[in-house]
């Protein structure tokens, strides 16, 4: 029975691999689908502005550009990938990280992606084993880590995947496939969207600048959903513990951004995998301690 165990285990793992490099895509191209819409809203306003009746020119059609279209290419030389070029880990070390064509580096992040998704995978699934929760909690984990590199890269965090995340935690409560009551997920959900809330415009009545944006709310709500409202101070803590030390780093070493920002989602999900691996009050006592409280 252990044996069979593990076996599902690895073969989650396997999965969560697969998925990784697919998460890869997401992680780069959503993004920029978010601001080819974003360009699409304004020229639409534009036009919508014109008041001397002249006809409009038709708009230069653009390339298909979604999570499926087109195909990956090598963005140094435009080189499409191969299917063979494009097995999660393997394929990055069998050409040594580099382009097969130009010999353009490719990033150490994708393998590490697929190996971080596949790692959760295995753990989720060798905990709750090939059930609904094992499931669900694959694709939180999926969401997470596709929130946290996209808020670090843009410090945009999509509500293409923050209010689905949000609607499954609810919905995972609803069928009992976690153990958070379906009351204390949609207070939470609540709680988490509020407190934030209230923390952003108390920062922005007190400075005149926004400290954070309406998608940590978001992702905090979510957090809420999937944990309960009991679990969301010590994420708040964790995550704001998190976010001071890598921020006071990152000024010693000189690595902030221009205009000194650091995305807070990276640390939320940081709190929120912590919670998922231990729970949520095991992380409380030593924030606690560590806060001197």
């Amino acid at each position: 029975m252990e044996m069979d165990a593990w076996w599902s285990a690895g073969l989650g793992g396997v999965l969560g691999l697969l998925i990784g490099s697919f998460l890869n895509v997401v992680i780069y191209r959503l993004p920029k689908m978010m601001e080819r819409q974003w360009q699409a809203e304004l020229a639409a306003i534009s036009a919508a502005d014109k008041v001397d009746g002249a006809e409009m020119a038709a708009a230069t059609p653009q390339e298909p550009f979604n999570l499926m279209t087109p195909r990956s290419r090598c963005p140094a030389c435009g080189h499409m990938v191969q299917w063979y070029e494009n097995v999660p880990v393997f394929s990055y070390l069998f050409l040594r990280g580099r382009c097969s064509a130009c010999k353009a580096r490719i990033s150490a992040r994708y393998p590490l992606v697929e190996i971080a998704t596949g790692a959760l995978f295995f753990f989720c699934i060798h905990r709750w084993g090939v059930t609904p929760t094992g499931a669900a909690w694959c694709g939180f984990s999926s969401a997470m880590v596709a929130l946290a590199f996209i808020d670090w890269d843009t410090t945009l965090l999509p509500d293409d995947i923050t209010l689905p995340l949000l609607w499954a935690g609810l919905l995972a409560s609803a069928l009992q496939w976690t153990q958070v009551p379906l009351h204390a997920s949609v207070f939470g959900a609540a709680a988490g969207y509020l407190s934030l809330w209230l923390v952003y415009w108390g920062f922005k009545l007190a400075t005149g600048k926004e400290g954070m944006g309406y998608g940590d709310f978001k992702l905090f709500a979510a957090l809420g959903a999937w944990f309960g409202w009991q679990a969301l101070v010590p994420i708040i803590l964790m995550s704001s513990v998190i976010g001071a030390v890598i921020g006071i780093a990152m000024k010693i070493f000189s690595s902030l951004r221009e205009g000194g920002y650091i995305p807070f989602g990276p640390f939320l999900v940081s709190a929120g995998f912590t919670a998922m691996v231990f729970g949520p009050q095991a992380i409380l006592d030593p924030v606690l301690k560590l806060l001197g409280l």
